[in-house]
């Protein structure tokens, strides 16, 4: 008897380069995300602070969003060796999760920050199933969900899609970046070209650029969203739109 396939498991990313930023302005940034996430679906509206268990956690909710506590939580995730100094150039690392229910829930990793040779991230790692992930997992909360990102951290690049469907489009890993369900491009990275159709592009005010590449779900097991992906990343890569965030 051939097993169930197991779900694909889907994240959202934002990436941008050297950033020299303090744990204020970083927690700024988050709380202006977690208000935007807010109003993007119940689900991504409950964060707590880090804690042992997730049961733990639930006693110390994080909204609404309060920037001196984010602030103290950023200072405390510096950057250091055990013991040794602090290394102010890599930034603040920060990581906590939701309300989800076991299998059922989300997690943000944010590293902010850093401004000596490495890269700054904001990632949402998302359910692969359950009630939550049916919910979230379509294009119009995904888009959203980018694009509060993009407004709140002005990264120069972010995408929503599974990690299966990462992997069938780069392949090749370049460090550079790819399209997803969601993809978001910064304008300091230039003009979007025309996509073919099904792809959709929305301005994000005057930041960037978000292309959608279909309304569905999009996978790694649907050749034809492979295909599309594909051929999305090539116009793009011409476009002289996937530079990594940090250039060698």
């Amino acid at each position: 008897m051939s097993s169930k396939p197991q779900p694909e498991t889907y994240y959202a990313g934002a990436y941008w380069g050297p950033r020299k930023e303090s744990a204020e302005e970083c927690a700024r940034r988050t709380a202006h995300l977690l208000t935007l996430l807010a109003s993007t679906d119940p689900f991504l509206a409950q964060w707590y602070k880090p804690a042992k268990s997730r049961k733990d956690a639930r006693k110390h909710p994080l909204m609404p969003p309060d920037v001196p506590t984010l602030t103290e939580l950023f200072r405390r995730g510096v950057n250091r060796e055990r013991g040794g100094p602090v290394f102010e150039d890599l930034g603040f690392t920060f990581w906590f999760g939701n309300d989800g229910t076991k299998g059922d829930y989300a997690d943000l990793r944010i590293n902010g920050g850093a401004y000596s040779g490495v890269g700054n991230y904001c990632v949402l790692d998302l359910p692969p199933q359950g009630p939550n992930a049916d919910r979230v997992l379509t294009a119009s909360v995904l888009a959203h969900a980018v694009r509060s990102m993009a407004l709140a951290w002005e990264p120069d690049w972010a995408m929503a899609a599974s990690w299966d469907f990462r992997d069938a489009i780069a392949a090749e890993e370049r460090a550079g970046a790819f399209p997803g369900w969601i993809t978001y491009l910064s304008r300091r990275r230039g003009i979007v070209p025309p996509l073919p159709a099904p792809v959709w592009i929305e301005t994000v005010e005057d930041l960037g650029t978000l292309v959608v590449l279909a309304p569905e779900r999009v996978t790694a097991s649907n050749p034809a969203h492979v295909e599309l992906g594909r051929r999305v990343f090539e116009l793009l890569d011409r476009a002289g739109l996937l530079q990594p965030v940090i250039q060698r």
